[in-house]
């Protein structure tokens, strides 16, 4: 089944949902035109029950097939980032400081061109739950609609998600069994000293030359400190100190992350954290408080369902098109709490235009509106090539 000629005939349609999502972002949890906007569709395309009210600004969508069956879900990230948009497009976010900088617009338009298609044919047997889910980029939505009874309120025995990747030419899919996404992270650390003049440093205990010397030892956790064979990532992405040139300030706070794949790795980076920063704080005088705190878990697709992927993709854009990832990604992605709990698959459109393409949280990314086509038909291809079987 290549793209889907009724997805493509509303191409246009599901371009200008994309557009008017990407000039009204919306930061995670506060997706509420957002989450408004969709449930106004999934009612408008006939779907059978629309929820809403999940994780505060969550919406799902219930479509039944012609016969009884199975149950699957198909799920979409619809928020936005903290970023101040610099593409210069006429449909750029109207709200300073916030951008769909990861292509969240484009996942929703597909998804709802998918549940248009789905509602309309109903060409299978059993129950599809388009599941449009907030707070990816920041609180962990997919985990909140957990706990909010996803599962309970729509039982399903599958459940697969999809990122566009600007990486990775425009219409293949990628798949990767196993390890996909990384787990997470998050450390902060406070190193306190004493504050004094600038130019009298030996009546002060300096927090930044302590600082300092704790962002480079941190960096033998890896190089040092893991097996060359696994892998792993530390790194500070924020230092705030000071407010004057000749002043050493009383403390200093530090924000960063690290990635991993094995349980094993991520217990290794905490406790390296918490010693490195501790003993190089004292060995300089000062003290450190450190807080390491593990946020999304690692992305794992379960074999069998990312071979029901595999097969999907293959039939909307090609054998050849479909392409197995060389390794999994240290980016991080709280679809895993859903994979945690159902077994399910992850993967990834190409959307690239060029080599040159600003990259995912690029501030000059634009979501590429020539996949719509692609993803809608890949998710109609899935509903199809898992529960079309028992039609």
């Amino acid at each position: 089944m290549p793209i889907i000629n009724r997805i493509a005939a509303f191409h246009d349609e599901m371009t200008a949902w994309r557009r008017d999502l990407h000039a009204h972002p919306e930061i995670g949890l506060l997706e509420h035109r957002t989450s408004a906007l969709i449930a106004e569709r999934l009612r408008g395309f006939g779907v059978d029950e629309v929820i809403t009210g999940l994780a505060g600004t969550g919406v799902v969508g219930v479509i039944r097939g012609r016969r009884e069956g199975a149950a699957i879900g198909l799920r979409a990230d619809i928020d936005a980032l903290p970023i101040e948009e610099a593409t210069g497009a006429a449909y750029a976010s109207g709200t300073p400081g916030v951008m769909h900088a990861c292509g969240h617009d484009g996942h929703t338009a597909m998804l709802l061109g998918a549940a248009r298609h789905l509602a309309e044919t109903r060409g299978f047997a059993g129950t599809v739950y388009v599941i449009f889910q907030p707070a990816e980029e920041n609180a962990g939505g997919a985990r909140i609609m957990i706990e909010d009874g996803l599962f309970e309120r729509c039982p399903m025995s599958h459940v697969f998600g999809l990122h566009n990747w600007p990486s990775l030419p425009a219409g293949t899919i990628a798949w990767r069994e196993g390890p996909v996404m990384a787990a997470v992270g998050v450390i902060d650390i406070t190193i306190t000293g004493r504050g004094a003049h600038g130019a009298k440093p030996q009546e002060g205990v300096d927090p930044i030359l302590a600082a300092a010397h704790v962002v480079t030892a941190l960096q033998s956790l890896v190089s040092r400190g893991l097996d060359p064979m696994q892998s792993g990532v530390v790194t500070i992405g924020a230092i705030h100190a000071g407010v004057a040139e000749n002043v050493i300030p009383e403390s200093v706070a530090m924000r960063g992350t690290a990635r991993w794949f094995a349980p094993e790795v991520g217990d290794g980076l905490e406790a390296g954290v918490r010693r490195i920063a501790t003993g190089v704080a004292a060995g300089l005088g000062a003290s450190a408080d450190v807080r390491f705190e593990r946020t999304y878990p690692i992305t794992v697709n379960e074999a069998a369902s990312t071979g029901l992927a595999r097969r999907a993709a293959a039939g909307v854009v090609g054998e050849r098109r479909v392409i197995e990832l060389a390794a999994p990604s240290m980016g991080a992605e709280d679809f895993a709490y859903m994979l945690q709990r159902c077994p399910g698959s992850y993967v990834m459109l190409g959307s690239g235009r060029s080599d040159h393409d600003p990259g995912l949280h690029h501030p000059g990314f634009d979501f590429n509106d020539e996949v719509l086509p692609v993803g809608a038909s890949y998710w109609a291809g899935l509903v199809e090539t898992l529960l079309g079987e028992c039609a």
